[in-house]
Protein backbone atom coordinates (compact mmCIF):
# COMPACT_ATOMS: atom_id res chain seq x y z
CA UNK A 1 0.00 0.00 0.00
CA UNK A 2 1.27 3.70 -1.02
CA UNK A 3 0.53 6.90 0.98
CA UNK A 4 0.90 10.11 -1.05
CA UNK A 5 0.92 13.48 0.68
CA UNK A 6 -0.71 16.28 -1.28
CA UNK A 7 -1.82 18.31 1.52
CA UNK A 8 -1.59 18.99 5.50
CA UNK A 9 1.85 16.79 6.13
CA UNK A 10 4.41 19.25 6.50
CA UNK A 11 2.14 21.91 6.51
CA UNK A 12 -0.77 23.45 7.91
CA UNK A 13 -4.60 23.46 5.93
CA UNK A 14 -5.75 21.72 2.28
CA UNK A 15 -5.48 18.34 4.13
CA UNK A 16 -5.70 15.45 1.08
CA UNK A 17 -3.60 11.80 1.74
CA UNK A 18 -3.55 9.79 -1.42
CA UNK A 19 -3.85 5.77 -1.15
CA UNK A 20 -2.88 3.46 -3.71
CA UNK A 21 -3.03 -0.40 -3.65
CA UNK A 22 -3.20 -2.70 -6.51
CA UNK A 23 -4.03 -0.18 -9.46
CA UNK A 24 -6.62 1.10 -7.07
CA UNK A 25 -6.18 4.82 -6.02
CA UNK A 26 -8.39 6.86 -3.60
CA UNK A 27 -7.95 10.08 -1.81
CA UNK A 28 -8.73 10.86 1.94
CA UNK A 29 -10.05 14.47 2.29
CA UNK A 30 -9.93 17.53 -0.43
CA UNK A 31 -9.41 20.57 1.69
CA UNK A 32 -7.96 24.01 0.95
CA UNK A 33 -5.11 26.08 3.02
CA UNK A 34 -7.19 29.25 3.94
CA UNK A 35 -4.08 30.95 4.82
CA UNK A 36 -3.05 30.79 1.13
CA UNK A 37 -3.83 33.15 -1.85
CA UNK A 38 -6.51 31.01 -3.73
CA UNK A 39 -4.05 29.03 -6.45
CA UNK A 40 -1.77 26.74 -6.29
CA UNK A 41 -0.99 26.42 -2.91
CA UNK A 42 -4.50 26.59 -1.82
CA UNK A 43 -5.71 23.61 -3.54
CA UNK A 44 -4.07 20.06 -2.52
CA UNK A 45 -0.93 19.24 -4.61
CA UNK A 46 -1.61 17.21 -7.50
CA UNK A 47 -1.99 17.29 -10.80
CA UNK A 48 -4.57 16.74 -13.63
CA UNK A 49 -3.74 13.14 -14.59
CA UNK A 50 -3.38 11.59 -10.65
CA UNK A 51 -6.77 13.44 -10.51
CA UNK A 52 -8.47 11.53 -13.82
CA UNK A 53 -7.18 8.12 -12.40
CA UNK A 54 -8.43 8.48 -8.97
CA UNK A 55 -11.19 6.11 -8.39
CA UNK A 56 -12.86 7.30 -5.28
CA UNK A 57 -12.60 10.35 -2.77
CA UNK A 58 -13.56 10.26 0.99
CA UNK A 59 -14.55 12.83 2.76
CA UNK A 60 -14.14 12.26 6.83
CA UNK A 61 -15.93 15.67 7.37
CA UNK A 62 -17.34 18.93 5.62
CA UNK A 63 -14.73 21.41 7.00
CA UNK A 64 -12.95 23.64 4.70
CA UNK A 65 -9.47 21.99 5.11
CA UNK A 66 -11.49 18.64 3.98
CA UNK A 67 -13.55 19.09 1.67
CA UNK A 68 -13.42 22.83 0.03
CA UNK A 69 -11.40 21.65 -2.71
CA UNK A 70 -13.66 18.25 -3.99
CA UNK A 71 -15.37 21.15 -6.66
CA UNK A 72 -11.56 21.72 -8.44
CA UNK A 73 -10.81 18.52 -8.15
CA UNK A 74 -14.06 17.73 -10.12
CA UNK A 75 -13.16 20.40 -13.08
CA UNK A 76 -9.24 19.31 -12.97
CA UNK A 77 -10.59 15.48 -14.16
CA UNK A 78 -11.60 13.12 -11.43
CA UNK A 79 -14.72 11.27 -12.03
CA UNK A 80 -14.77 8.71 -9.82
CA UNK A 81 -16.61 7.78 -6.62
CA UNK A 82 -17.53 10.78 -3.61
CA UNK A 83 -17.95 8.92 -0.34
CA UNK A 84 -19.11 10.80 3.03
CA UNK A 85 -21.78 10.79 6.12
CA UNK A 86 -25.33 11.85 5.32
CA UNK A 87 -24.41 14.62 7.71
CA UNK A 88 -20.91 15.67 5.61
CA UNK A 89 -23.46 15.73 2.29
CA UNK A 90 -25.87 17.74 3.87
CA UNK A 91 -23.12 20.25 5.16
CA UNK A 92 -20.77 20.37 2.18
CA UNK A 93 -22.90 22.57 0.20
CA UNK A 94 -22.88 25.75 2.80
CA UNK A 95 -19.04 25.13 3.31
CA UNK A 96 -18.14 24.99 -0.72
CA UNK A 97 -19.99 28.29 -0.99
CA UNK A 98 -17.90 29.87 1.11
CA UNK A 99 -14.53 28.42 0.35
CA UNK A 100 -14.92 27.69 -3.64
CA UNK A 101 -15.72 29.16 -6.74
CA UNK A 102 -18.97 28.97 -8.16
CA UNK A 103 -17.56 27.02 -10.79
CA UNK A 104 -16.28 24.75 -8.48
CA UNK A 105 -19.79 24.82 -6.75
CA UNK A 106 -21.94 24.20 -9.51
CA UNK A 107 -19.65 20.91 -10.66
CA UNK A 108 -20.07 19.69 -6.80
CA UNK A 109 -23.65 20.53 -6.29
CA UNK A 110 -23.91 17.95 -9.34
CA UNK A 111 -22.59 15.29 -8.01
CA UNK A 112 -24.88 12.08 -5.67
CA UNK A 113 -22.01 11.48 -3.00
CA UNK A 114 -22.24 7.64 -1.84
CA UNK A 115 -23.49 8.03 1.86
CA UNK A 116 -21.28 5.86 4.77
CA UNK A 117 -22.31 5.14 8.54
CA UNK A 118 -19.91 5.51 10.89
CA UNK A 119 -19.22 1.79 11.92
CA UNK A 120 -19.96 0.64 8.37
CA UNK A 121 -17.61 -1.59 6.66
CA UNK A 122 -17.16 -1.22 2.46
CA UNK A 123 -14.46 -1.80 0.09
CA UNK A 124 -12.56 0.04 -2.87
CA UNK A 125 -11.22 -2.57 -4.89
CA UNK A 126 -8.60 -4.51 -2.83
CA UNK A 127 -9.05 -2.19 0.07
CA UNK A 128 -11.19 -3.20 2.92
CA UNK A 129 -12.45 0.45 4.80
CA UNK A 130 -13.72 1.23 8.18
CA UNK A 131 -14.70 4.02 9.41
CA UNK A 132 -16.26 5.41 13.42
CA UNK A 133 -17.00 8.31 14.82
CA UNK A 134 -14.58 10.91 15.04
CA UNK A 135 -15.88 13.02 18.39
CA UNK A 136 -14.71 16.38 16.28
CA UNK A 137 -18.30 17.33 14.61
CA UNK A 138 -21.95 15.36 13.69
CA UNK A 139 -21.16 13.16 10.69
CA UNK A 140 -17.30 13.46 11.26
CA UNK A 141 -15.30 9.84 10.95
CA UNK A 142 -11.98 8.66 10.87
CA UNK A 143 -11.02 6.15 8.30
CA UNK A 144 -9.12 2.70 8.67
CA UNK A 145 -8.04 0.97 5.45
CA UNK A 146 -6.43 -2.55 5.00
CA UNK A 147 -5.15 -4.65 2.37
CA UNK A 148 -2.66 -7.49 2.04
CA UNK A 149 -2.01 -7.89 5.65
CA UNK A 150 -1.33 -3.87 5.86
CA UNK A 151 -3.35 -1.27 7.22
CA UNK A 152 -3.67 2.81 7.44
CA UNK A 153 -5.42 4.94 10.09
CA UNK A 154 -6.47 7.96 8.86
CA UNK A 155 -7.64 9.77 11.93
CA UNK A 156 -8.99 13.30 10.21
CA UNK A 157 -9.91 15.47 12.87
CA UNK A 158 -11.04 13.80 15.74
CA UNK A 159 -11.38 15.22 19.88
CA UNK A 160 -10.64 11.88 21.94
CA UNK A 161 -12.18 13.53 25.17
CA UNK A 162 -15.12 16.11 23.79
CA UNK A 163 -17.69 16.63 26.26
CA UNK A 164 -20.78 16.81 23.64
CA UNK A 165 -19.13 14.37 20.56
CA UNK A 166 -18.59 10.88 20.93
CA UNK A 167 -15.37 8.60 19.57
CA UNK A 168 -15.14 5.28 18.47
CA UNK A 169 -11.83 3.07 19.08
CA UNK A 170 -9.36 3.59 16.12
CA UNK A 171 -8.18 -0.31 15.62
CA UNK A 172 -4.62 -0.89 15.50
CA UNK A 173 -2.97 -0.33 12.10
CA UNK A 174 1.03 -0.30 10.58
CA UNK A 175 0.93 3.38 9.72
CA UNK A 176 -0.72 6.26 11.44
CA UNK A 177 -1.73 9.78 10.74
CA UNK A 178 -2.63 11.45 13.91
CA UNK A 179 -4.50 15.31 13.90
CA UNK A 180 -1.53 17.45 14.96
CA UNK A 181 -3.44 20.66 14.47
CA UNK A 182 -2.75 21.63 18.57
CA UNK A 183 0.87 20.74 18.08
CA UNK A 184 2.46 20.09 21.08
CA UNK A 185 -0.31 21.67 23.26
CA UNK A 186 -0.27 19.98 26.60
CA UNK A 187 -2.91 21.47 28.09
CA UNK A 188 -6.40 19.58 29.46
CA UNK A 189 -9.43 20.16 27.91
CA UNK A 190 -11.41 21.20 31.35
CA UNK A 191 -8.48 23.73 32.02
CA UNK A 192 -9.38 25.39 28.33
CA UNK A 193 -13.11 25.36 28.96
CA UNK A 194 -12.42 26.64 32.40
CA UNK A 195 -10.20 29.68 30.64
CA UNK A 196 -12.57 30.58 28.39
CA UNK A 197 -16.06 30.43 30.91
CA UNK A 198 -13.70 32.98 33.28
CA UNK A 199 -13.05 35.32 30.12
CA UNK A 200 -16.73 35.37 29.37
CA UNK A 201 -17.37 36.01 32.93
CA UNK A 202 -14.54 38.95 32.75
CA UNK A 203 -16.47 40.51 29.92
CA UNK A 204 -20.26 40.64 30.56
CA UNK A 205 -21.53 43.08 28.15
CA UNK A 206 -20.94 40.30 25.61
CA UNK A 207 -18.42 38.94 22.82
CA UNK A 208 -18.44 38.08 19.66
CA UNK A 209 -17.31 34.41 19.39
CA UNK A 210 -16.63 33.63 15.45
CA UNK A 211 -16.63 29.89 15.17
CA UNK A 212 -17.44 27.13 12.16
CA UNK A 213 -21.45 26.52 11.92
CA UNK A 214 -20.65 22.18 12.37
CA UNK A 215 -18.68 21.30 15.36
CA UNK A 216 -17.30 24.14 17.48
CA UNK A 217 -20.39 26.20 17.48
CA UNK A 218 -22.36 23.21 19.36
CA UNK A 219 -19.12 22.42 21.56
CA UNK A 220 -19.23 26.04 22.82
CA UNK A 221 -23.02 25.94 23.82
CA UNK A 222 -22.46 22.75 25.54
CA UNK A 223 -19.53 24.86 27.20
CA UNK A 224 -21.69 28.20 27.66
CA UNK A 225 -23.82 28.20 30.65
CA UNK A 226 -25.75 31.47 30.85
CA UNK A 227 -27.11 33.49 27.73
CA UNK A 228 -25.73 33.41 24.34
CA UNK A 229 -26.89 34.99 21.05
CA UNK A 230 -26.37 33.39 17.77
CA UNK A 231 -27.45 34.23 14.02
CA UNK A 232 -30.38 33.21 12.45
CA UNK A 233 -29.03 31.57 9.75
CA UNK A 234 -27.30 29.37 12.39
CA UNK A 235 -30.23 27.96 13.87
CA UNK A 236 -31.68 25.27 11.75
CA UNK A 237 -28.01 23.50 11.26
CA UNK A 238 -27.58 23.70 14.57
CA UNK A 239 -30.67 22.42 15.64
CA UNK A 240 -30.27 19.34 13.29
CA UNK A 241 -26.11 18.58 14.67
CA UNK A 242 -27.84 18.67 18.26
CA UNK A 243 -31.09 16.61 17.31
CA UNK A 244 -28.39 13.82 15.69
CA UNK A 245 -28.49 12.26 19.27
CA UNK A 246 -26.18 8.79 18.01
CA UNK A 247 -22.85 11.17 16.83
CA UNK A 248 -23.60 12.90 20.76
CA UNK A 249 -22.17 11.72 24.02
CA UNK A 250 -25.38 10.20 26.02
CA UNK A 251 -27.76 12.43 27.77
CA UNK A 252 -26.24 15.87 26.09
CA UNK A 253 -28.59 17.00 23.50
CA UNK A 254 -31.40 17.78 25.56
CA UNK A 255 -29.44 20.40 27.70
CA UNK A 256 -27.94 21.62 24.01
CA UNK A 257 -31.45 22.01 22.97
CA UNK A 258 -32.80 23.99 26.13
CA UNK A 259 -29.52 26.29 25.27
CA UNK A 260 -30.15 26.53 21.71
CA UNK A 261 -33.90 27.25 22.34
CA UNK A 262 -33.04 30.02 24.63
CA UNK A 263 -30.70 32.11 22.56
CA UNK A 264 -30.86 35.85 21.46
CA UNK A 265 -31.03 36.22 17.59
CA UNK A 266 -28.63 38.96 16.30
CA UNK A 267 -28.64 40.20 12.51
CA UNK A 268 -26.32 42.43 10.63
CA UNK A 269 -27.40 45.93 10.99
CA UNK A 270 -28.17 45.96 14.76
CA UNK A 271 -26.38 46.13 17.91
CA UNK A 272 -24.11 43.51 19.23
CA UNK A 273 -25.84 41.99 22.28
CA UNK A 274 -24.67 41.88 25.41
CA UNK A 275 -23.91 37.70 25.71
CA UNK A 276 -21.82 35.90 23.69
CA UNK A 277 -22.71 35.84 20.23
CA UNK A 278 -21.49 32.88 18.53
CA UNK A 279 -21.62 33.64 14.39
CA UNK A 280 -19.84 31.22 11.28
CA UNK A 281 -17.14 31.10 10.06
CA UNK A 282 -15.02 31.75 12.67
CA UNK A 283 -12.46 33.50 10.65
CA UNK A 284 -14.34 36.71 9.37
CA UNK A 285 -13.47 35.62 5.90
CA UNK A 286 -17.33 34.31 5.21
CA UNK A 287 -20.73 33.84 6.95
CA UNK A 288 -21.99 36.09 9.67
CA UNK A 289 -19.22 36.64 11.44
CA UNK A 290 -17.61 39.20 8.58
CA UNK A 291 -20.24 41.67 9.72
CA UNK A 292 -20.12 40.83 13.59
CA UNK A 293 -16.16 41.30 13.73
CA UNK A 294 -16.31 44.11 11.39
CA UNK A 295 -18.74 46.21 13.75
CA UNK A 296 -16.94 44.87 17.02
CA UNK A 297 -13.89 46.38 15.37
CA UNK A 298 -15.80 49.56 14.64
CA UNK A 299 -17.30 50.08 18.35
CA UNK A 300 -14.79 48.40 20.21
CA UNK A 301 -16.85 45.63 21.82
CA UNK A 302 -14.62 42.31 23.11
CA UNK A 303 -13.83 39.56 20.75
CA UNK A 304 -12.63 36.15 21.61
CA UNK A 305 -10.98 33.69 18.76
CA UNK A 306 -11.43 29.69 20.06
CA UNK A 307 -9.28 28.26 16.95
CA UNK A 308 -7.18 28.47 14.17
CA UNK A 309 -6.86 32.19 12.70
CA UNK A 310 -5.18 31.87 8.82
CA UNK A 311 -2.94 34.34 8.30
CA UNK A 312 -4.18 38.17 6.56
CA UNK A 313 -7.83 36.79 7.60
CA UNK A 314 -10.22 39.70 9.39
CA UNK A 315 -9.72 37.13 12.86
CA UNK A 316 -6.00 37.80 11.87
CA UNK A 317 -5.58 41.27 11.38
CA UNK A 318 -7.69 41.95 14.96
CA UNK A 319 -5.11 39.94 16.92
CA UNK A 320 -2.51 41.30 15.33
CA UNK A 321 -4.13 44.97 16.15
CA UNK A 322 -4.91 43.70 20.26
CA UNK A 323 -8.63 44.15 19.27
CA UNK A 324 -9.11 40.25 19.63
CA UNK A 325 -7.88 37.83 22.44
CA UNK A 326 -7.39 33.84 21.68
CA UNK A 327 -7.87 31.14 24.00
CA UNK A 328 -7.38 28.09 22.12
CA UNK A 329 -11.09 25.53 22.54
CA UNK A 330 -10.08 21.88 22.96
CA UNK A 331 -11.33 20.47 19.76
CA UNK A 332 -8.25 18.41 18.36
CA UNK A 333 -6.46 16.24 20.32
CA UNK A 334 -3.44 17.66 22.98
CA UNK A 335 -0.79 16.05 22.65
CA UNK A 336 -1.01 13.44 25.58
CA UNK A 337 -3.98 12.38 23.60
CA UNK A 338 -2.37 11.87 20.33
CA UNK A 339 0.43 9.68 22.10
CA UNK A 340 -2.09 7.48 23.51
CA UNK A 341 -3.75 7.18 20.31
CA UNK A 342 -0.51 6.13 19.17
CA UNK A 343 0.23 3.94 21.47
CA UNK A 344 -2.82 2.35 21.35
CA UNK A 345 -2.59 1.85 17.44
CA UNK A 346 0.58 -0.51 17.61
CA UNK A 347 1.54 1.74 14.46
CA UNK A 348 5.66 1.45 13.51
CA UNK A 349 4.99 4.74 12.10
CA UNK A 350 3.18 8.08 12.95
CA UNK A 351 2.83 11.26 10.57
CA UNK A 352 1.34 14.10 12.05
CA UNK A 353 -1.16 16.04 9.72
CA UNK A 354 -2.37 19.74 9.98
CA UNK A 355 1.09 20.90 10.95
CA UNK A 356 4.22 21.84 9.84
CA UNK A 357 7.34 19.87 9.98
CA UNK A 358 9.02 22.13 12.77
CA UNK A 359 5.62 21.62 15.03
CA UNK A 360 5.75 17.66 14.36
CA UNK A 361 9.44 17.60 14.80
CA UNK A 362 8.38 18.83 18.79
CA UNK A 363 6.17 16.08 19.01
CA UNK A 364 8.75 13.10 18.24
CA UNK A 365 9.72 12.92 22.03
CA UNK A 366 6.33 11.78 23.14
CA UNK A 367 5.77 9.69 19.93
CA UNK A 368 8.87 7.99 19.40
CA UNK A 369 8.02 6.35 15.79
CA UNK A 370 6.82 9.84 14.33
CA UNK A 371 7.95 10.43 10.72
CA UNK A 372 8.43 13.99 10.47
CA UNK A 373 10.03 15.07 7.77
CA UNK A 374 7.66 13.90 5.09
CA UNK A 375 5.91 17.04 2.89
CA UNK A 376 3.46 17.12 0.05
CA UNK A 377 4.67 15.56 -3.14
CA UNK A 378 6.24 12.69 -0.70
CA UNK A 379 5.33 8.93 -0.34
CA UNK A 380 5.69 6.68 1.98
CA UNK A 381 5.30 2.35 1.43
CA UNK A 382 3.26 0.54 4.09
Amino acid sequence: MQVTIHGGVGEKGRTCIGVAQAGTRILLDVGVDTSSPRGLGYYPAIGRDELRRLDAIIVTHAHEDHVAALGWCLANGFAGRVLMTAESAAEMGATLAAYATPEECALAARIAPEIIAAGQDFGIGPLAIRTGRSGHVVGGVWCHLGAEGRSLGYCGDVVPASPVFAMDPLPPCDLLLVDASYGADRVPAAERGGAIRRWLAAHPQGAVLPTPLSGRSVELIGLIEGPIAIHPSMRAALSEQIAAEAWLKPGIAALLAARLAAAQLWEEGRPLPPAPLLCDDGMGLAGPSRAALAEARRVGHPVLLTGHIPKASPADAMRTAGLADWLRFPTHPTLPENAALAAASGAARVLAHSCDAQTARLLAPDIPNLVADLKPGDSIEI
